[in-house]
């Protein structure tokens, strides 16, 4: 279960947990949690099926073979290069399922997919190898590179499976030039593939999660999954969809698509990275693009203030380089109790820092284990103190005042209600000047 539990209304939850209500204050009238985790599915040629596969930044850099059948480098692995600008850990979902093994006599692919294709198995003699005791090498390439060699064999008996394949152990082994494995099929991402990455996502944790695809079907899926899981289960991460306004700050919607093909979301996986790579006391407005793509920038600047008054997460070109225009998402239904502050994806980082930090506080040391009495509250109220003067030290909260943190008792016995004003820092934006000429 995810602690955390979502928003309330009344003091009515039935299972364990922490639940919270960000409310926009009336204006005039312990240890910080790390961020860069990222989600995304995509359709690839190589991994496995049906299943999440977590990857590490320097992972991806030193094993890219062995995890996506490609050296770090290959066009195949442009988005997954993307959104390791920014993130540094991603769960990857593999869309297209069912597809067949390559194989061969001696051998089968370890994953479905076209790039099995590639594979080959090399049969040497080896140097050791009399009349009465052959000895063989087996080595395994993946095109020209070599991925895999085993050395001495009597028998493919003894031959041990690697990362690319699985040997069949009943096949004679004799000396062959190169036997290499046909019949590798890529599967198709249907459209019950995306609802099933995203059951298979709900127990992970993770700051963003990518929609890569453009039909507004599946981006409508996304988004209201992102919704739920924020308002009902209480995992707070935000959505990155293309061109869906969804005025909700759990989804960021991109407008760009790329220079001479504006209608193709490859800028997602990039845009991912960044909303989970993004710290909470930091804003990605005038961030830089660093991907290997041509976003389309041809807009005015008219249709450029159109979008963020309608949500849109844009790009834009100013002085020859590609920048964020400002780091918002699809929220624009601003009202009283939830007003403007909520478009902004660096107060949404924030809040969700509190969130995360205060839910993970209390499953650690308070959820079934303090008893909720007046020293309980105590020891609650210093943990929180402790955890906002940590924010303010990182400049992501400012002016905080420990008596505007209350944790007082709920209606039942088992309930605490936690009352706290924060005043969250952004990023400057805009900068008006008078000047006065004497």
């Amino acid at each position: 279960m995810a602690y955390g539990g979502g928003s309330w209304v009344t003091e009515n939850k039935v299972l364990p947990g922490a639940y919270f209500n960000f409310i926009s204050a009336k204006q005039a009238s312990a240890a910080l949690s790390d961020r860069g985790i990222a989600t995304l599915p995509l359709e690839l040629d190589w991994g496995p099926e049906e299943q999440i596969f977590t990857v590490e930044r320097g992972e991806f850099e030193t094993d890219s073979l062995k995890l996506f059948g490609y050296p770090y480098t290959a066009e195949a692995l442009r988005p997954v290069r993307e959104i390791f600008q920014h993130a540094k850990t991603v769960h990857f979902f593999r869309l297209n399922a069912g597809g067949e093994k390559a194989r061969c006599s001696c051998a089968t692919a370890r994953h479905p997919g076209t790039r099995g294709n590639d594979l080959k198995v090399v049969i040497e003699e080896n140097e050791a190898s009399t009349p009465e005791k052959k000895l063989y090498d087996v080595t395994t390439y993946l095109g020209t590179t070599r991925v895999n060699f085993q050395q001495g064999l009597a028998g493919m008996a003894e031959s041990r499976d690697n990362d690319y394949l699985v040997f069949n152990r009943e096949s004679p082994l004799s000396a062959t030039a190169s036997t290499p494995l046909t019949g590798g099929t890529n599967g198709t991402a249907e459209d019950a593939a995306y609802q099933l990455y995203l059951d298979r996502a709900e127990p992970y944790a993770f700051n963003a999660m990518g929609c890569p695809s453009a039909d507004p079907l599946i981006q409508q899926l996304f988004a209201a999954y992102a919704q739920r899981m924020r308002e009902e289960v209480g995992k707070n991460f935000q959505v990155v969809c293309f061109r869906n306004l969804a005025d909700h700050e759990s989804v960021i919607s991109l407008k760009n698509g790329l220079s001479g093909d504006t209608e193709n979301p490859a800028l997602v996986p990039w845009v991912t990275g960044v909303a989970a790579g993004t710290a909470a006391n930091a804003s990605a407005t005038a961030l830089a693009y660093d991907g290997e793509y041509t976003p389309d920038t041809d807009y005015t600047q008219t249709e450029l203030a159109e979008a963020i008054q309608e949500g849109s997460f844009m790009f834009h070109r100013e002085d020859g380089e590609v920048l964020v225009l400002r780091d918002i998402n699809s929220f624009t239904s601003f009202t009283e109790e939830k007003g403007e502050d909520f478009s902004s994806n660096q107060i949404i980082r924030s809040i969700d820092q509190i969130a995360n930090d205060e839910a993970l506080a209390f499953k650690s040391r308070y959820l079934g284990k303090m008893p909720n009495d007046g020293g309980g509250r105590i020891s609650l109220w210093n943990e929180l103190v402790t955890l906002h003067k940590k924010y303010e030290k990182i400049r992501m909260v400012e002016d905080f005042d420990s008596e505007q943190l209350t944790v007082a008792p709920g209606e039942t016995k088992k309930a605490v209600l936690i009352a706290e004003h924060v005043n969250i820092v952004t990023a400057m934006e805009q900068l008006y000047v008078a000047v006065y000429v004497h």
